[in-house]
């Protein structure tokens, strides 16, 4: 199976487009020591020709040009990408879908909850519906997006999108609103879950024996933005678990059976991202890798 992130950052990327905190500061300043960092996107393929694209991030064009393997190949339009799986409704992950409105033949899979978020939102029907199939997928049930790769999606703790937040918000429900991605090809499995509010036992159980985990590095504490002092939202309050902390991610999953650990969908507020820091070292002591964009992984 081949695995390249191609993004790596949470909303609004790294450094974002209106901040001055000291970490996107230095990434303007010193980009060797704070690489920048594009929206939250993977892509994988079960033999490198044909390629599902799993959340279609705002800079998902420059994603597709910074790598080749998802350039044209064939006449005069092209794509290897074949499908695309959406985890949730937020924006770094669908704002993308309006870029790939070419008439380029393609299959759009997500949960129900999710789907209905975009069927609901009239902006998307640029995706013509002769052209891009939308599919509706149950949790828990497998299905095989490209030739060669399946997919079990799960629903993981978690909340709806910002813009669709109302007074009956709930924080950490499990949910078809959030979910993760089992991908499985020749023998390897691949767990994909850019947002999760905790980690449960059972999510625990799930992840037992992954060859790779891509898992949400948002923040690094749950009070990262208001440290940073650009906001007053928690990590929770987003629906994100922290890396650290009593409860965080590092902690609950240190005991787990799992092959790589990767850290994605990391928030601009985070300290891991400044190279050689002591954030970043103690993250690397307990096994994880701080992803960034174009990292490939063979499994």
């Amino acid at each position: 199976m081949h695995v390249v992130i191609l993004g790596s950052a949470a909303g609004g990327g790294l450094p974002q487009w209106n901040c001055r905190c000291p970490i996107c500061a230095l990434s303007r300043a010193e980009p060797d020591r704070v690489r920048p960092r594009t929206q939250s996107s993977i892509a994988v393929s079960p033999d490198g020709v044909d390629w599902l694209l799993v959340n279609a991030s705002p800079d998902i064009r420059a994603q597709l040009f910074d790598n080749p393997v998802l350039h044209p190949r064939e006449g005069l339009r092209h794509s290897p990408i074949r499908a695309v799986l959406l985890t949730n409704g937020d924006v770094d992950h669908v704002a993308g879908l309006l870029t790939l409105r070419e008439g380029q033949p393609y299959t759009l899979y997500a949960t129900q909850g999710i789907l209905g978020s975009v069927n609901d939102n009239r902006v998307f029907d640029v995706m013509a519906a002769g052209v891009v199939a939308r599919t509706a997928i149950r949790p828990d049930e497998r299905f095989e997006p490209v030739p060669g790769l399946s997919v079990t999606l799960f629903a993981v703790p978690g909340k709806v999108p910002l813009w669709l937040e109302d007074e009956t918000l709930q924080i950490g429900a499990e949910t078809e609103t959030t979910v993760g991605a089992m991908i499985e090809a020749n023998g390897r499995r691949l767990a994909y879950i850019p947002g999760c509010a905790r980690v449960t036992d059972d999510l625990k159980a799930r992840l037992s024996g992954v060859d790779a985990l891509l898992f949400d590095g948002t923040v690094l504490y749950d009070d990262d933005m208001i440290r940073a002092g650009v906001g007053t939202k928690t990590g929770w309050r987003m629906g994100h678990v922290p890396m650290r902390g009593e409860n965080g991610s590092i902690a609950a999953l240190a005991d787990a059976q799992i092959g790589r650990r990767v850290f994605v969908h990391i928030n601009n507020t985070n300290p891991v991202l400044v190279e050689g820091s002591d954030a970043r070292a103690a993250v690397e002591a307990e096994g994880w890798t701080v992803a960034h964009d174009g990292l490939s992984l063979s499994l």
